[in-house]
This record gives C-alpha cells, structure tokens and sequence, in this order.
C-alpha cells in the first residue's frame, strides 16, 4: 500500500514526517488560492531518501510548472485541474512522472479518464468538492469498480484514521494506495505525526 501525504508545508513538520512516517511521497500544492499553498517556504536541504516530492499543480502554465520543478528539484508532476492530455504528455517526455487528478462524484464517467493512459503514471481519484483537493469529503467509493483502464491509481478524499479497515478491505488490480490530506491535519499544511504513523502502520499490516 503506497502512502501520499499532500499539503506539507513546515520545515519541523516535513522532517518529522519523513524521519517518523516515511511516505513514499509527499505532496506541496503550488495551487495559490489553496490554503496549504507553498508559496517560496520549501526545504530542499531535508533528506527525502526513497520519498518522492511531488508538486501539486492546478491550471498552472507549463512554463511555470518547469520553472518549480527545477528549481525545487520536483520528482513527480501532479496535475489537478482540467489539464489536457497533450499537457500531460509534454511532462511526461519531459522525462517527469505524471499524476493526474479527478474529480468523482456519482455522475464521473471513467471513461473520461481512458483518454489519459498513454500520457499519465498514476490517476488520483479525488472527491468531488468545493475547491481543488482537501475538502475533506468522501464519495461513494464503490464507483471505483466502473473503473476499466490499466493505469494505477491513488484513493483520496476524506480519508482518515477511522477508515483503515473499509480501505485495506477495497478490492481492485489497479488501486495501489492512498491520498491522505485534510483527514490528518492539526491546522491547515500542518499535519498530526502521531497519527498519520498509526495509519500508516495500520494500513499496511
């Protein structure tokens, strides 16, 4: 079970998660209007070992979503918004991983997302809500069995230490693990160690 945890922002924070935790990525969110935005607050100087950074992104240019990925020495692209295929395709021969984000709700059509295979490493499927990401709302997860294609994917949404058991008891080939955000949160971009360590622990036992 690979384990995200997005919207870290604090150097104390991010140290300890990766030191106590140890994620297999971790998640900025360079989306402004996004309460757990990064501004220039990143720490390159803390050891990520096998912990891949991601940066999150929302309608973002491709030349500024370049400009974060040198300069912050981004492994994966994450791309939340409505971005195109071509969009992720021109990340991808970058030589970037690819995360693509949707939006679920009872009425997304998984199809939609087909179109995306050949350009894309990994789907995040992400609930449906009032802003890009951390609303901290569930859809009905049950939907994930409409979901055909081969590329793997990442559950988010609302998740948090009381959904242990219906997570590891999800059942589908191409579900690989979790995007856990505003479950686990003490304050917005500042998350509770303790209890993402029990998840984690929980989780993949």
């Amino acid at each position: 079970m690979q384990i995200k945890v997005c919207g870290m922002r604090e150097f104390n924070n991010i140290k300890d998660l990766l030191y106590v935790v140890k994620p297999h990525f971790v998640g900025f969110i360079f989306y402004k209007k996004s309460e757990r935005y990064v501004s220039e607050s990143f720490y390159n100087e803390l050891n990520y070992d096998n912990c891949k950074k991601t940066g999150v992104f929302v309608n973002e240019t491709r030349e500024v979503i370049l400009e974060k990925i040198n300069k912050y020495n981004l492994d994966i692209v994450q791309l939340h918004g409505s971005e195109s295929v071509d969009d992720c395709a021109f990340f991808r021969q970058e030589g970037l991983t690819v995360f693509k984000a949707f939006s679920i709700d009872d009425n997304f059509n998984f199809e939609d997302a087909s179109q995306y295979e050949k350009s894309c490493d990994m789907f995040v499927f992400d609930a449906k809500g009032y802003s890009y990401g951390g609303n901290g709302v569930k859809y009905n997860w049950d939907l994930l069995q409409n979901y055909k294609g081969n590329t793997p994917f990442l559950l988010s949404g609302g998740i948090n230490i009381n959904d242990v058991d219906i997570v590891r008891s999800l059942k589908h080939e191409k579900f690989v693990g979790v995007d856990i955000n505003s479950g686990f949160e003490i304050k917005p971009a500042f998350k509770d160690i303790n209890l993402l360590k029990e998840f984690k622990e929980r989780i993949t036992q």
